[in-house]
């Protein structure tokens, strides 16, 4: 099966703007921002989606959230900032790689979308 967009990534195989990586997660300027801060975080084992995360995900799923909130202080967002998972096609799901938008830099309306 080939890589997804968020694996090819990960392993450097496309060049992107990292703000942020270690063993298990890479965070990353999106390329189409929706704020004046949108950064992605995903997590280097390709997971699908949060709809299809199982136990054995737990960990990382909890590592990636410690890690977004650590992303949005180093990125300044002392603010707020809002931190978006998008599960299938109805919520904008583009790549079928887990990821959380990590969005700031302005005030967001409620609801979204």
């Amino acid at each position: 099966m080939s890589k997804t967009l968020f694996e090819r990534i990960c392993t450097k195989e496309i060049p992107v703007k990292i703000v942020y990586e270690d063993d298990l997660v890479v965070a990353f300027h999106d390329i189409h921002p929706a704020a004046p801060t949108h950064i992605l975080i995903v997590p280097r084992r390709p997971v699908p989606s949060v709809g299809t995360a199982t136990p054995e995900d737990q960990a990382l799923l909890g590592h990636l959230l410690l890690k977004a909130a650590e992303v949005a202080r180093l990125a300044g967002l002392t603010n707020g900032y809002r931190l978006v998972f998008n599960n299938g096609p109805d919520a904008g799901e583009a790549v079928p790689h887990l990821h959380c938008h990590i969005l700031g830099g302005r005030s967001l309306g409620w609801p979204p979308g």
